[in-house]
């Protein structure tokens, strides 16, 4: 069946973000005086929790067993994530978090060429403008048919809620959309789905186990070959 969409994750896939989210996690966690440090080994595992609120809690429970919680455990985490968030954007627009190679071109060219393009995403609506906006423009979003993020849907990956979403959106059977995933979890979650997935790798995600995936690249910046594979005559 002929490819009508290409459902892209935005952390890992857009653009090289999770050192940048870790970064903006422990800024927040100075601002309010906790001791917490994350460093890129623990980060590491702390990835296989998709949803920043959902990772800090992950992290309350399997690494500070000791921690006495706030009364209101829910806001103190959201209020930690709200500000995280604030730090990680300011990243974003200062133009410190670029696509990863052959994104923008793909995007451009998909478009151009009348492929439906949506995002399925766990990150805040917020993250994913931020990025957009630097990386396509303010204009952004004229290329996305939906955008499917943050707590759009109550189970977020490996679940495949976000795609179910994404689907109902675009009115569109699984076997006529891609998914471009960098993880694990996007993989899972995209597959459950019934969606074909390709993945790009990147340093927090290279050894996981990708069993399942149509292809794995180390990213696209060949994007005539990718074009090859998923059977699409685009570019030049």
């Amino acid at each position: 069946m002929t490819i009508e969409a290409i459902i892209f994750d935005v952390d890992g896939t857009l653009a090289d973000t999770e050192d940048a989210h870790r970064i903006a996690f422990n800024t927040a966690f100075a601002e309010n005086n906790l001791d917490w440090e994350w460093d890129v080994a623990l980060y590491d595992k702390l990835l296989k929790v998709t949803g920043g609120k959902e990772r800090i809690k992950y992290f309350v429970e399997s690494f500070l067993t000791d921690f006495t919680k706030p009364a209101d455990y829910d806001g103190f985490v959201k209020n930690l994530h709200l500000m995280k968030t604030a730090h990680y954007t300011t990243m974003l627009r200062g133009g410190l978090i670029p696509l990863r190679p052959g994104i923008k071109q793909l995007i451009t060219e998909a478009n151009r060429a009348g492929i439906t393009l949506a995002i399925a995403t766990t990150t805040t609506p917020e993250n994913v403008s931020a990025l957009l906006e630097v990386g396509l423009g303010t204009n952004w979003a004229k290329y996305f048919s939906a955008n499917g993020c943050g707590d759009i849907v109550p189970n977020k990956k490996p679940a495949p809620d976000i795609y179910h979403w994404v689907l109902r959106e675009l009115k569109l059977h699984p076997s006529e959309c891609i998914a471009l995933e960098d993880s694990n979890n996007g993989l899972r979650s995209a597959l459950a789905a019934g969606i074909k997935t390709y993945i790009t790798l990147n340093p927090y995600t290279s050894k996981q186990d990708f069993s399942g995936a149509a292809a794995v690249y180390e990213d696209l910046s060949d994007l005539s070959n990718f074009y090859k594979v998923i059977g699409l005559k685009l570019g030049n």
